[in-house]
């Protein structure tokens, strides 16, 4: 153990598990809110991009195509690993805001040009651990370290600021999770005032560039009231950007899938967001067959384990598990099955749980394998946008490696679903009693999916929707007044034939108020 107070650790341990939450000097929903520009709903992630194409994404593509927010990877100083893998992104060597994605400068243009066109950006913030034991330590902001010594002059930090040494071995143990050094990285000590300072000097120094909050990576390694107290101090966001006295989008990397770990996201919710890692999991199972989709009737309400529906971001899948790491193992569904990953989306993307998030990934073969890049290392920018998507050309392929998903048509077009629905019920619950479903979102929207394999989907169904014939934004998009792809006709009773066939690469189908031609 540490320099920490157990008794203390123990008794606030003590309270989260009894759910004793003591008065707050602040309002903590405030966190659990995303600050979208109205009428926007999803984020997307990409994945160690520059901050230069960010930039461009966000007026070109991201903005005219409704997303809502940017997750980038972390901005800060990190250690340069031999062969340059992904991971190296998530061991810090200074808070210095200088990556391969950028520096500083960059990172300031690239918010100021996407908060313009409407879509907000949140900062994975890496605050649990620094470095692990590699020789020579240096950063890629030319910064050194002795990492063995546990000395960041970068920061600086030394040896007090760090948690005793020692690894986890008992993930039930909420002491040693909280305490220990995650992977053999170098543990800070947030009980610590001075590391408090450090982390909140950056925050708060990106929060001064006008990001409207941040993914907190491995908050499940940090104690609860040390967090509380960093959040609590954080400067609020920029008011001539998100208005007066709004504070950060909070959401949290805690990984517990229910297992009797002694760490529990619902140690985390009350006072932020957290990543609910079952949601994608469960998906995934339902989607490759392992459950019948039928039974996603009430999914998300009040069964399965999962955190209340306005206290989580939601994803299909991550950084971290589409390369088997994290949570999910086999379950996980990724790019690399197409068909039913886009299915999957699109039902993420449908139905009403959560703060959906979109990944949008870059091609491996080697799960540590890092983004494209020549041979000096530098980052290789996917191709841009060809024409103007907003006025119906079709967005072209990202190239060099880089896969873009959220520039796939029907997970693009279903953002759009999202954003057009909103909070409306889901009604109309329709099931064949297997793996054909569809549900209406009000009158707002309607959506359909075939997951019987080798089975075609001909129902006459009730969508929910005023007569007239729409658009399915699976297959194809309206562009003035006129349908690429497929077109619903709903009769004046709000049925409509529906057809998915068992062979088309999509499996679903969707249509929305927008879409009305």
């Amino acid at each position: 153990m540490n320099n920490r107070n157990l008794l203390s650790r123990l008794a606030v341990a003590s309270l989260l598990l009894l759910q004793v939450h003591w008065a707050l000097s602040y309002d903590s929903a405030a966190y659990r809110y995303p600050h979208y520009v109205d009428g926007r709903t999803s984020m997307v992630h990409l994945f160690e991009w520059k901050f230069k194409d960010i930039a461009e994404e966000c007026e070109r593509f991201l903005g005219p195509m409704g997303y809502a927010g940017v997750q980038v990877s972390p901005i800060n100083e990190n250690l340069v690993i031999p062969g340059r893998p992904w991971y190296e992104r998530y061991q810090p060597m200074s808070y210095k805001i200088i990556t391969r994605s950028g520096n500083e400068d960059e990172f300031a243009d690239m918010v100021k040009r996407c908060n313009k066109v409407g879509v907000r950006i949140y900062v994975d913030a890496v605050i649990n651990h620094m470095t692990g034991n590699q020789v020579p330590a240096v950063g890629t902001g030319g910064s050194t370290a002795e990492p063995g010594k546990r000395l960041y002059p970068g920061v600086p930090y030394g040896p007090k600021d760090f948690n005793t040494p020692c690894g986890i071995f008992n993930y039930g143990n909420g002491i040693e999770v909280r305490n220990c050094d995650l992977s053999g990285l170098h543990d800070l000590n947030q009980g610590s005032e001075y590391v408090r300072e450090k982390i909140l000097e950056f925050l708060n120094r990106v929060i001064d560039h006008g990001v409207a909050g941040f993914r907190v990576d491995a908050a499940k390694h940090m104690w609860p009231g040390d967090l509380e107290i960093i959040y609590g101090r954080t400067k609020n966001l920029r008011s001539d950007v998100f208005g007066e006295n709004k504070r950060p989008f909070i959401f949290q990397e805690v990984i517990d899938l229910g297992g009797g770990e002694g760490v529990s996201k619902w140690q985390y919710n009350y006072f932020g967001s957290v990543i609910e890692f079952v949601f994608g999991i469960q998906i995934g199972r339902f989607f490759r067959g392992w459950e019948d989709l039928s039974h996603l009737q009430h999914w998300g309400f009040s069964d399965r384990g999962l955190l209340p529906s306005n206290d989580v971001v939601v994803m299909v899948d991550n950084h971290d598990n589409q390369r088997g790491h994290g949570a999910g193992g086999d379950a996980i569904l990724t790019f690399k099955n197409p068909r039913l990953y886009k299915m999957a989306v699109a039902f993420m993307l449908a139905h009403p749980y959560g703060h959906t998030r979109v990944m949008s990934s870059f091609d491996f073969s080697d799960p540590s394998q890092g983004p494209p890049a020549d041979s000096q290392g530098n980052l290789i920018s996917p191709d841009p946008i060809n024409g103007d998507v907003a006025s119906g050309a079709e967005a072209n392929p990202c190239g060099h490696g880089w896969v873009c998903e959220h520039r796939w048509s029907p997970i693009y077009g279903m953002v759009g679903f999202r954003n057009v629905v909103q909070d409306e019920a889901l009604t109309n619950w329709w099931s064949n009693g297997q793996n054909q479903i569809a549900f209406s979102r009000g009158n707002r929207g309607f959506a359909a999916f075939n997951g019987q394999f080798g089975t075609d989907l001909k129902e006459t169904l009730q969508t929910g929707l005023p007569a007239g014939d729409y658009c399915d934004v699976i297959s194809g998009r309206k562009v003035n007044g006129k349908c690429t792809g497929k077109t619903v006709k709903v009769n004046n009773d709000g049925n409509a034939y529906i057809e998915i066939l068992k062979d088309e690469a999509d499996g679903a189908l969707a249509i929305h108020a927008e879409t009305k031609l």
